[in-house]
């Protein structure tokens, strides 16, 4: 096969396969990148590394009910543990596609290269402001699917443009004071919170003022409850997912309705310190999928968090339309379930 190059998110040339029939990814959200281009995300996939919590159960049957290749598709190590490279070697793929911030070491791409497996390096979680948009594109020439990605890009920008343009004129007044609770319920040690960077930096583009980025450094950190009182934020945003049903978080996203979203919500909020809060009493108190965030559809979140936190900026923001035209247009296994809930 003629060598094609790829510019990757360590800023690495990779030399790859003009032809490109089968990939390895490490995370099973990037299935959802594939849905947006491809008419069959499964098709191209050498191995995965069925992370299924990371997409969440019922959004799993929906990819089964549809492509039930997906079931049989060779197993690889998640970018959550260690690097196995006798999975990918054996998957034999045209091209390794791994995520930034994990992966193989040097060592071990070398080896995969020896063996004929480019690596190339793509990110939708560190820092998806900057690399969401590039690694979609790294994706649709992978795929044969650059015109696709492509759509899918000037579609997003157009929506993220149009939030831009009204925060830029905004006073830094005028900015309220938001907390983000991550994995809201998930134990009873609070709170979850981002910090500079990270689901922190959708609240900023927004034109909302993240209470986490005052006192944590990291992308994500903990913060306690008396200092969440303390600065009595206007907005609360939660988010949650399937994955705290056990524990009595916060539910909602693909596999449950708005009236259980909107119930374990209010559960949620009524919980010591966070009860007591003003954007609990004022009603400003809200839910979000977390998979919403950090992934290719998230100008659905962004949209979201527009509405809560400027209502009257934004009042013609509707990101269930949003998601509708996603669907409609572009996800081959369609978003479902609800995916934001306010308290009220």
């Amino acid at each position: 096969a003629q060598a094609a190059q790829v510019v990757d998110l360590r800023g690495r040339t990779v030399k790859v396969p003009d032809q490109v029939h089968k990939i390895t990814i490490d995370d099973g959200r990037f299935l959802v990148a594939l849905s947006l281009i491809l008419a069959d995300p499964v098709k191209p996939l050498a191995g995965w590394p069925r992370d299924v919590h990371r997409i969440g159960d019922a959004t799993y049957q929906q990819y089964v009910k549809r492509f039930p290749a997906i079931a049989k598709v060779p197993q690889v190590a998640s970018s959550a543990g260690s690097f196995n490279l006798e999975a990918v070697l054996a998957a034999a793929p045209d091209v390794a596609v791994v995520s930034v911030g994990a992966g193989p070491s040097d060592a071990q791409i070398a080896q995969l290269q020896a063996a004929g497996i480019p690596v190339v390096f793509i990110d939708f979680f560190d820092n998806p402001f900057k690399n969401q948009e590039p690694s979609l594109r790294i994706l649709g020439q992978l795929t044969g699917s650059t015109a696709k990605a492509n759509a899918y890009i000037a579609y997003s920008r157009q929506h993220r443009d149009r939030i831009a343009q009204r925060v830029a004129k905004l006073a830094p007044k005028d900015r309220p004071t938001v907390f983000l609770e991550a994995h809201a319920g998930i134990s009873k040690d609070c709170c979850n919170s981002p910090g500079k960077g990270n689901m922190g930096e959708y609240i900023d583009f927004v034109g909302g003022h993240n209470i986490g980025a005052d006192v944590l450094k990291a992308p994500t950190g903990k913060l306690n409850i008396e200092y969440v009182m303390s600065r009595d934020p206007k907005v609360y945003i939660a988010t949650g997912g399937a994955h705290l049903e056990k524990a009595g978080g916060l539910v909602l996203g693909a596999g449950y309705d708005a009236a259980r979203a909107r119930a374990s919500l209010a559960a949620v909020a009524q919980r010591q310190g966070i009860a007591q809060l003003s954007a609990v009493k004022s009603g400003r108190t809200y839910g979000l999928a977390h998979q919403l965030i950090n992934s290719p559809i998230d100008i659905v979140a962004i949209e979201a968090f527009a509405t809560w936190i400027h209502p009257e900026l934004f009042k013609d923001v509707d990101p269930a339309k949003t998601l509708q035209e996603i669907n409609q247009r572009f996800l081959a296994v369609p978003y479902e379930g609800a995916g934001w809930i306010g308290i009220k």
